[in-house]
């Protein structure tokens, strides 16, 4: 985990880079950016910083050999020597450039930040951010004017809406540094050029990292595979997927072999679950991993997968908080419909 409580901003350059299909190129800053007002800094840092909440970090990587990785090499020598900061925002932001090469790719803003005392794992390090503004809000301005007041607009940039970035802790060097990213417009295959072109960065397989994915696998277990089409009932998929969560609440470690025998049981259906999980690690290219300590963070942010709602056609909604073996199911001949039966100790 990070904290910037006691951060500063030493060095922050901007520059601006358009649309590549577009030929628009890079229009560069002639220096650094002095900042001497507090308070703009204070804003700056929040812009900047405060969508930066994750354990889930990545690292540089390459198909080969780190040192090829430019932007990992660009921001070692930074570390390694703060006077090249400018120099070496000019290389990244032709890089970003030249790595930008959908034509849906939106043209702004590129700024490179030195930052000193972030805390990350108890430990008091520099960081570089590098970051990217692709979208203008449009902000109403009150003014007064005489005795009365008037009403205008300007567009800008909205401090709470960070499109792009990219914190490089000065750890772990020769792992690929320790890095967290933020990545608001990445819904589409266009803006994947941020993670995997520009920066060429991979996930961190560690606890947080492992706990993340073995509730997707479940999450998606539950979703593809526990369905009508498989002549599973709802109720059963609920099951499974409180069962897990108990689980995950009462153990430190997860044993794939353990889970399958406290959780699922029925031989079919665990098999099931290991072809389902090897295809989920086979598409994402991670390491199988059969027992790992769990992730408090992780199960935390989790919690939400874990939200069971039925729905009945466009009528109903039943929440299910706990116990799914208060409910049947069943089919009403008369009607010809099926129907839920519920079972509870006191109404509140």
């Amino acid at each position: 985990m990070f904290d910037f409580s006691e951060v500063s901003l030493n060095q922050l350059v901007v520059h601006s880079i358009g649309n590549r299909t577009e030929e628009e190129g890079v229009k560069l800053s002639k220096s650094e950016m002095s900042i001497n007002d507090q308070s703009v800094e204070d804003i700056l840092k929040q812009y900047f910083l405060s969508q930066f909440k994750s354990d889930y970090f990545f690292s540089f990587t390459s198909e080969s050999d780190l040192q090829i990785n430019e932007v990992y090499n660009l921001i070692r020598q930074v570390f390694e020597e703060p006077s090249n900061f400018y120099d070496h925002s000019v290389n990244l932001a032709h890089l970003l450039y030249e790595r930008s090469n959908h034509p849906k790719i939106k043209p702004g803003e590129f700024y490179m930040v030195r930052f000193s005392n972030v805390r990350i794992d108890d430990e008091f390090v520099d960081g570089i951010g590098l970051f990217k503004s692709e979208t203008k809000d449009t902000f109403i301005r009150v003014y007064q004017k005489n005795e009365s007041f008037e009403v205008d607009y300007d567009n800008g940039i909205n401090i709470k809406k960070l499109d792009k970035g990219c914190l490089i802790f000065n750890t772990e060097t020769e792992l690929g540094f320790k890095v967290s990213i933020v990545d608001t417009t990445n819904r589409s295959n266009e803006a994947m050029y941020w993670r995997d072109e520009f920066l060429q960065i991979k996930p961190r397989e560690n606890e947080f990292y492992q706990t993340n994915q073995i509730i997707d696998i479940c999450k998606g277990f539950s979703d593809h595979v526990l369905t009508s089409k498989n002549n599973v009932e709802k109720q059963e998929q609920v099951a499974f997927m409180k069962r897990a969560e108990a689980y995950f609440n009462n153990t430190n470690v997860y044993d794939n072999e353990q889970f399958k025998h406290d959780i699922i049981g029925d031989d079919q259906i665990s098999e099931a679950f290991d072809e389902f999980k090897q295809d989920f690690e086979g598409q994402r290219n991670l390491s199988p991993v059969d027992q790992f300590e769990l992730s408090e963070p992780a199960l935390k942010k989790g919690k939400k997968y874990f939200r069971s709602i039925i729905k009945l056609d466009k009528n109903f909604h039943i929440y299910v908080h706990s116990n799914p073996d208060y409910i049947e199911t069943g089919f009403d001949n008369g009607k010809g419909l099926k129907y839920y039966k519920m079972y509870f100790h006191e109404e509140s």
